[in-house]
């Protein structure tokens, strides 16, 4: 049995996480009053006029507010879709590999994305895709028209998704390549003796080997139907593309610090922070369920 030091030990250990928890996680949650005041930051919080559910009010009665809610589902749908289905069909090829230094190659070349901030990928892509970019010169080449990729309401959420995705599949793929390496290896022996080519023991085994894995991310994804990319769109986008590319991050932004409207910009986020809140319970209601997940 462990002894009162031993345990106390490691509550000290702990105290400086929960401290900074403390101090940038629970004690900013106040400020959610904000929602709920008409906010001057001269009179701060506890002197600003309480106008109660104003600020929800006029929130949902913006004519942008139904067109900022469908570009954040649409986008943040599209991605988790992507993403969950690109880093498994990676994986499934990945796997299938047998030259060991052409695997850590492509592995290394496909992590890389992961680790750069979207502050420097934005400026690449904005030189790929310029007009004149070497996407738009390729394009050229063929006989087509240049494209304005990011003016243009039409391409934009493409190139949101296809680039978020070209950034984080790769990262993506080492929770797959994980759940491979679980498979045991005398199925694959076994079925080879029973005269099973390569692609029956991928749709035989490999596949439904990996489908525990699959539902779990997917219900866990739930959580995130409303985070559709703040860095990757506030550094990508522009005015010309509002239509399709504002979503809620980026609107609480330009509507708190740029237009001072504080108490909507908190609104918005307090209603976004409730929602996310209820999915994210709700998915991993779904994964213990479905792919007997839990945490506790």
């Amino acid at each position: 049995m462990r002894s009162r030091a031993s345990i106390w030990n490691y509550h000290l250990m702990l105290l400086p996480g929960i401290l900074l928890l403390i101090a940038f996680s629970v004690v900013p949650m106040f400020g959610i009053v904000i929602a709920f005041q008409d906010f001057q930051p001269t009179l701060g919080i506890f002197h600003s006029d309480w106008v109660g559910w104003e600020n929800f009010e006029y929130m949902f009665s913006l004519p942008d507010s139904r067109l900022i809610l469908g570009n954040t589902l649409s986008i943040a749908l599209m991605k988790i879709i992507a993403g969950l289905t690109v880093p498994f069909v990676f994986a499934l090829l990945f796997h299938e590999v047998a030259n060991i230094k052409f695997k850590r190659t492509i592995q290394t070349i496909v992590y890389l994305p992961h680790f750069m901030s979207w502050v420097i990928l934005s400026g690449v892509l904005i030189n790929l895709l310029s007009l004149d970019g070497i996407i738009n010169q390729m394009i050229q080449w063929f006989g087509g028209d240049p494209i304005m990729f990011l003016q243009s309401n039409h391409w934009f959420r493409f190139v949101i998704v296809s680039s978020d995705v070209w950034k984080e599949f790769g990262f993506n793929t080492i929770i797959y390549i994980a759940a491979l390496t679980s498979i045991n290896t005398n199925l694959y022996e076994a079925a080879a003796i029973d005269g099973a080519n390569r692609f029956q023991r991928l749709t035989n085994i490999t596949i439904p080997g990996l489908m525990t894995t699959v539902i779990l991310l997917a219900t866990l994804s739930l959580g995130n139907v409303l985070n559709a990319g703040f860095e990757q769109i506030l550094n990508l986008y522009n005015p010309i593309v509002y239509e399709s590319g504002d979503i809620i991050d980026t609107y609480v932004y330009r509507s708190g610090l740029l237009e001072i409207q504080y108490g909507l910009a908190t609104a918005v986020g307090l209603l976004k922070s409730v929602v996310s809140f209820v999915l994210i319970a709700a998915s991993y209601g779904l994964a213990a369920r479905f792919a007997n997940y839990r945490i506790f």
